[in-house]
């Protein structure tokens, strides 16, 4: 998949009031887009998670990449990097016109539904009338929900992973606990960096990914006479310094904020009214281990999307499992005939 920039000539106007100029849509898509070879070929577009970036065939390679289940070559395969991530898109690392210097912590808040309308700006630019398959899991399946309902007609099937209609308050207490973490490190507020903070939401973030049986599994400690273990310290730790390595800590800030921004009821009469506008053919894939969106809230969604269905994949792994869980998700695909 080739990397590229889409460069938006208008003031985009914000959810939340404000607006961003010079707008900037940093996106991959199979190669040969543009060259006339694409013609025929169905369209698949992958919204992606919170940290992850616009090359699925880096997070998702087990099915997206050339030989793979979601093979390029074969399909035109699309996914746009999110507002406000740090992996090419407009962010707060980007400058701000109306100082010259990177926004920071002056980025203003954005939403799914911003995120949303990002995405059908860039695909009127590709000129792509109709999208075969609409994918993503947990935040990705937010924005491909948003996306379904304020464009029905676009969207054709649509799988979504480990999401929900709503964000509840248990997963806004997590974001709290996150921001709490990056507020407690002085070098964030001050423009410094934040590494710290984000290395200990990271912390955080991981218990709600995954499970007690993951843990158990993972990090259990090999010698039983152990008297302070350390093994889930120690990948605790690890994690968080690998976040730091490669994603940015107001970047962070912006993806929380956003996540807790998701309800698609807002302003439309409610969730079961709102998800009733959705046209596409849907699938909703729940993680029988997942603590962080339970089953229930996909079966919720299958029951109030007109024709739904819900559909059930078993993990070790928790939340993380819509990453890790690929055979499950093929198979999905594959008996449903969704592309």
């Amino acid at each position: 998949m080739e990397k590229r920039i889409y460069r938006h000539n208008e003031v985009f106007p914000l959810e939340c009031g404000g607006s961003i100029e010079n707008l900037e849509i940093c996106y991959h898509i199979s190669k040969e887009f543009g060259s006339g070879a694409e013609k025929g070929k169905k369209v698949i577009w992958i919204t992606h998670a919170l940290t992850a970036n616009s090359d699925p065939s880096d997070w998702w390679d087990v099915l997206v990449g050339e030989g793979k289940f979601l093979d390029p070559r074969k399909y035109t395969i699309v996914c746009a990097n999110i507002l406000g991530s740090c992996y090419g898109s407009t962010s707060p690392s980007s400058i701000n016109p109306a100082t010259g210097k990177p926004y920071l912590l002056d980025f203003p808040k954005t939403t799914v539904r911003d995120v949303a309308t990002c995405h059908n700006i860039l695909m009127e630019h590709l000129g792509i009338e109709k999208i075969d398959l609409l994918t993503g899991g947990s935040v990705g399946g937010f924005q491909a929900l948003e996306w379904s309902i304020m464009y029905p007609h676009k969207i054709k099937n649509m799988v979504l992973l480990a999401c929900n209609s709503r964000f509840t308050p248990w997963g806004s207490a997590f974001n709290e606990s996150m921001r709490m973490a990056l507020y407690a490190d002085p070098t964030f507020a001050s423009g410094e960096g934040g590494k710290a903070g984000l290395a200990t939401a990271r912390s955080i973030a991981l218990i709600s990914y995954r499970s007690f049986e993951g843990y158990n599994t993972t990090q259990y400690e090999q010698d039983e006479d152990c008297t302070f273990p350390q093994r889930a310290a120690s990948y605790q730790r690890y994690q968080g310094k690998k976040l730091v390595d490669r994603f940015d800590a107001y970047s962070y800030l912006s993806m929380l904020n956003l996540t807790d921004s998701h309800n698609v009821g807002r302003h439309r009469g409610g969730v079961e009214k709102a998800l009733g506008m959705v046209k596409a053919r849907t699938v909703c894939i729940g993680i029988d281990s997942d603590g962080l969106f339970p089953v229930v809230e996909q079966k919720y969604m299958a029951q109030h999307i007109p024709g739904a269905k819900y559909l059930q994949i078993t993990s070790a792994f928790g939340h993380d499992g819509f990453l890790l869980e690929w055979e499950q998700i093929k198979e999905i695909i594959e008996n449903e005939e969704l592309i």
